[in-house]
């Protein structure tokens, strides 16, 4: 039986019946139940009536705080000193010793038994952030696990006073910089944008960073227009320019199926805005209508 196959833009093809499954989690479901697709954090369930409340008025204490500064923030933002200056890098992250890495979410395939792969986001012995660990393409002999070896970090999502969601708002920038000491391997740089609609919690925005190796540091400078729209890690046949206004989260994943450790120093990721740089997106658009089978 032939049924219509649904692209998250449209009908675009006929083909045979099956589940629109966009989850392993959560098979025969086309919408996602919440943002992490199934992967959950356990909170712990022995906290008393009494330590939940103490701990709510000490963390409205330091909402109130947070909204206090915002408050002023906004009373001293000047528009012409917050324009970046062609040529220049504006620094969004600096590691070193007064990094806190508690900003920063550190995940591996063997967090929820899918791998083998470990990693970790410390301080390196210079003094910088240094992604490191060890990738394992083994697969769980689980029946249900069909590819393995993954490694990512990627930092928290920004949020403003009494947890209100936020983005970063990089508009105003054409490259993203970084200043990297590799190993030779190639790593896949992120720029999450995650939407309204469950449909687009999972949208992401990808690009290579190509390590040298050697004890030598490099800058990369990477055109945003090059960054390329995935879902779940598939290629999505509409692209479309990043949102840089809609940045929810930056993240570096280590998963080039080479067995073996991998290690990544970082000395700081920062934006700049070239204005010679006049490229919108990269990639073709293809105009496919919205109900279209063929």
């Amino acid at each position: 039986m032939l049924r219509p196959v649904w692209h998250r833009f449209g009908v675009y093809k006929l083909g045979p019946l099956r589940n629109l499954s966009t989850s392993s989690r959560y098979e025969g479901m086309f919408y996602e139940f919440d943002k992490k697709t199934g992967y959950k954090t356990k909170r712990p369930s022995n906290e008393s009536v009494k330590d939940r409340v103490r701990f709510g008025l000490k963390e409205l204490k330091t909402e109130i705080k947070i909204w206090t500064d915002e408050v002023k923030d906004a009373m001293e933002f000047d528009p012409i000193m917050a324009s970046p200056i062609p040529g220049e890098a504006d620094v969004q992250w600096f590691f070193n010793s007064g990094t806190n890495f508690d900003d920063w979410v550190v995940t591996s395939d063997s967090d929820h038994n899918e791998g083998n792969s470990t990693c970790k986001f410390a301080l390196s012995p210079a003094g910088k952030g240094l992604f490191t660990g060890t990738l394992s393409t083994q697969v769980p002999k689980d029946g249900k696990v069909k590819r393995a070896g993954y490694c990512n970090v990627k930092s928290v999502r920004p949020v403003k006073s009494f947890k209100r969601d936020t983005f970063f708002d990089w508009s105003n920038y054409t490259h993203l910089v970084m200043r990297v000491r590799g190993d030779g391997r190639t790593y896949m740089l992120t720029l999450g944008c995650a939407g309204y609609f469950d449909i687009a919690w999972n949208d992401q925005y990808h690009f290579g960073l190509f390590t040298r190796g050697g004890p030598h540091w490099q800058v990369s400078r990477i055109p945003f227009s090059k960054f390329y729209l995935t879902s779940k890690g598939r290629i999505q046949d509409r692209q479309e320019p990043p949102p840089l206004h809609r940045i929810t989260h930056f993240g570096i994943t280590a998963g080039d199926k080479v067995n073996g450790p991998f290690r990544l120093e970082i000395d700081y990721v920062g934006l700049e805005f070239d204005p010679t740089h006049t490229e919108k997106h990269a990639y073709e658009h293809y105009r496919v209508p919205a109900f279209y089978a063929g």
